[in-house]
């Protein structure tokens, strides 16, 4: 057996099967286009499933159409440690979100299966179902999948049943792709940052602290509609002049208060938006992220009071209502601490962040462990066909992977 230490990663091997998995769905400009439950959906997770079958790994597919490769463990009774992500894309998204974290996965156990090296836990290889358009796989494993089905009808129309048969899933036992903490005992997933922090740091690796809520809000304003030409200032309740206030106030919230967060106005709606009328209703968004959900429900407090003062003193009528609040999830301590310490044995360079993108790990972080690993995404672009992030990259963090799967191993109890 090769000892755990000298257990490299074949990075030409894993760069190939990055290049082959981007010709199903390649677009002209180099790009991907591979919607969940589409056919080339489908050809893709069997592409995958033959490589996780070469591997060395045994299959089963969950009521979620979730893949599950495992590699057999020493000790057959010990829960799991998993790793894995999603192979579906954006309408127009790139070779390495998402797809990197399968095609890691997989390399990790044809390097354990060719050197006769097996852990203490199964190694699971986890494709998750429909990532991009809902994250319907890693919500039925935690457990949070909404039992309405119209809610994850596809945007063709399709149900969700339907969507499922196509991939192996059911609906109707949808609830049997739920997972527990007996079952996984940690996850780690690779990833493309989605951003420029470890670009603009200069460092090779992202240990993610956890990733962020995530809270949309609609804000409505309603002034009154009046001829621009006869209404005099003073006169005037225009809801376009308040909603830039608005928009300032978020910014202004977000820049002065100390910490990490972020907030985005991202969607914006003018009535009657005619040149030659005064705006008499607006709506808008309020995006808001941290990975603190206190954080958040106090900006939202503070920028309540603020929306108030505004209507007052624009005359105009201001209402919040929330849309979406997803919870965030932080990554403990003991799988960020073994990913910077592979990183120190492999002379890597890397940086704590957090993320404030969603991720499958997002949902497997709530009833077991859960890590993740960054590699820059040059330029900070991702669901792009400019996505880029080179193959010594790809390579650097399959490495970082594998070592932390081995350390997680020595660490966590069977």
């Amino acid at each position: 057996m090769t000892t755990a230490l000298t257990l490299e990663i074949n990075g030409d091997r894993l760069n190939q099967t990055i290049t082959l998995l981007a010709k199903i769905g390649g677009l002209p400009q180099g790009g991907v286009r591979r919607i969940a439950y589409s056919p080339e959906d489908v050809l893709a997770r069997q592409l995958v499933q033959d490589w996780m079958v070469e591997a060395g790994m045994t299959i089963r597919i969950d009521a979620a159409g979730n893949i599950i490769g495992t590699y057999a463990a020493e000790q057959e009774e010990a829960p799991a440690l998993a790793t894995g992500s999603h192979i579906d894309t954006v309408p127009s998204g790139g070779r390495y979100d998402g797809a990197l974290g399968v095609l890691a996965g997989i390399e990790v156990v044809r390097v354990l299966s060719e050197n006769n090296h097996r852990l203490v836990h199964p190694l699971e290889v986890i494709v998750f179902t429909d990532e991009d358009g809902g994250m319907l796989g890693s919500k039925a494993m935690s457990g949070t999948v909404v039992n309405d089905p119209e809610r994850y009808r596809s945007k063709d129309g399709t149900s969700i049943q339907n969507c499922l048969k196509r991939v192996g899933g059911d609906w109707e036992q949808l609830a049997t792709a739920q997972r527990s903490r007996s079952e996984i005992a940690a996850f780690v997933e690779l990833h493309v940052e989605q951003g420029g922090v470890l670009g603009s740091l200069d460092k090779e690796i992202g240990v993610v602290e956890g990733i962020a809520s995530h809270n949309l809000y609609a804000i409505t304003i309603t002034g009154h509609a009046n001829h621009a030409g006869t209404t005099p200032m003073h006169l005037r309740r225009d809801a376009l002049v308040t909603a830039a206030q608005v928009v300032l106030a978020v910014q202004t919230l977000a820049k002065n208060t100390p910490g990490e967060q972020v907030a985005t106005v991202g969607a914006f709606q003018v009535w009657p938006n005619t040149a030659n009328v005064i705006p008499g209703r607006v709506e808008l968004s309020v995006d808001i992220r941290d990975l603190s959900q206190t954080k958040v429900d106090n900006l939202v407090a503070q920028l309540k009071q603020q929306l108030e003062a505004i209507a007052t003193a624009t005359r105009t009528e201001i209402t919040i209502t929330p849309i979406l609040n997803v919870q965030p999830t932080l990554a403990v301590p003991q799988v960020q601490n073994a990913i910077a310490a592979i990183c120190e044995q492999l002379g890597l360079s890397y940086s704590y962040l957090p993320s404030r993108a969603s991720h499958d790990a997002q949902e497997i972080g709530r009833f077991t462990d859960m890590g993740m690993i960054f590699v820059p995404s040059a330029a900070g672009i991702s669901h792009s066909e400019d996505e880029y992030t080179s193959p010594e990259q790809c390579t650097q963090g399959t490495n970082v992977l594998l070592h932390t799967l081995l350390e997680l191993d020595k660490i966590y109890p069977v």
